[in-house]
């Protein structure tokens, strides 16, 4: 419960990027949970609004288009008027630490509202990309419990993951299937597995004629590509041909025995279903601190170089022009990563 001197009113700031707005979900719903009597008004885009379903009753969350109804400096300014007027604002999370959340915070605060401001270790992860240290870094969920710890909002974490098993998109799973989903594709090459590559590991999981394989992914190129690969193999389904939203994607995913994804929001999107996910590293590194939300170290697939982590996002190019970090990573080492993890969950049932 809050006391007298906690804010009532939290304007929490997270624009993008899709993965670490999911990251946010966790935290910001067992805050909510610990201090019922407060309200948080959760600011993002339109798009990543549709991330939280199963919201707690003291959560507002409000989808804002940046691009063209607030951009630009005075959009910002606009926006923070707006909302201190509508919520009675009082204190603000700020999750992201862009210009567009230092511009918000910066009219908040000549009003006398409390900003607290993510601190993203930017002088770790240069030392780390660059070599000088070779260590795991505060992973980025602490990092937004901190934002609220200084806040007086600190809170146990009671999120235990979103629970939907209901959707209409795909057949109910059938007795003894084996649902593996496979997000092949990153924003950035240096994390995304070669295709052609990926296309191994799909043929060779398919050999189990237990496994039945759903494929995620979003643009164009990539429905294509996806549409190819679930023609050419059995049992193998394209999510990307068919309209779904997340409430649909969670309820696949919650379904699913175990996903491979790049270091990429799908990799979130899994872990709040609580699916365990095998997950593919090339220029980053869980180092970084983006590892997926309770997921088990061991099930990240990547070589040991000497050159890795080069990225914290993944878009810098490879200094030797191969990305022999994804390129010389064996189809078979995820393989027998996703079949231990079958084991482990048949073994557990």
């Amino acid at each position: 419960m809050p006391t007298n001197a906690s804010p009532r009113n939290v304007l929490v700031i997270r624009f993008s990027a899709l993965g670490d707005v999911a990251i946010t979900i966790p935290v910001l719903y067992s805050v909510c949970h610990a201090h019922p009597d407060t309200r948080f008004v959760m600011v993002t885009r339109q798009w990543s609004a549709n991330l939280f379903i199963d919201r707690p009753a003291n959560l507002v969350v409000r989808g804002v288009d940046v691009t063209n109804d607030y951009s630009g400096p005075w959009g910002m300014m606009r926006l923070a008027h707006q909302v201190r007027k509508q919520y009675q604002i009082d204190a603000v999370a700020d999750l992201h630490s862009v210009l567009r959340s230092w511009i918000m915070g910066a009219v908040l605060r000549l009003r006398g509202v409390k900003i607290a401001r993510i601190d993203k270790g930017h002088s770790e992860k240069r030392q780390l990309t660059k070599g000088k240290i070779r260590r795991q870094l505060t992973p980025t969920i602490d990092r937004y419990a901190d934002v609220f710890n200084r806040l007086g909002l600190a809170c146990d974490e009671t999120f235990e993951g979103f629970n939907h098993a209901q959707t209409t998109v795909l057949p109910t799973k059938g007795q003894g299937e084996r649902w593996v989903a496979i997000a092949p594709f990153s924003q950035h090459r240096g994390k995304e597995y070669p295709l052609a590559q990926m296309e191994q590991v799909i043929a060779r999981l398919l050999e189990c004629d237990e496994v039945k394989i759903i494929l995620f992914g979003g643009g164009n190129k990539e429905k294509r590509q996806l549409a190819t690969l679930a023609d050419k193999y059995p049992r193998t389904t394209s999510l990307a041909g068919i309209q779904h939203g997340f409430t649909d994607e969670y309820a696949i995913l919650r379904q699913c025995d175990v996903m491979v994804s790049m270091d990429s929001a799908n990799m979130h999107l899994a872990s709040l279903t609580g699916t365990p996910v095998v997950s593919v590293w090339g220029a980053t590194h869980p180092w970084c601190g983006f590892m997926g939300w309770h997921q088990d170290a061991a099930n990240a697939v990547q070589l040991d170089l000497p050159c890795r982590p080069c990225s914290i996002f993944g878009q810098e190019e490879c200094r030797y022009d191969d990305y022999h970090c994804l390129r010389d990573l064996p189809p078979q080492l995820i393989v027998d990563r996703v079949m231990a993890v079958l084991n482990t969950v048949q073994q557990s049932q």
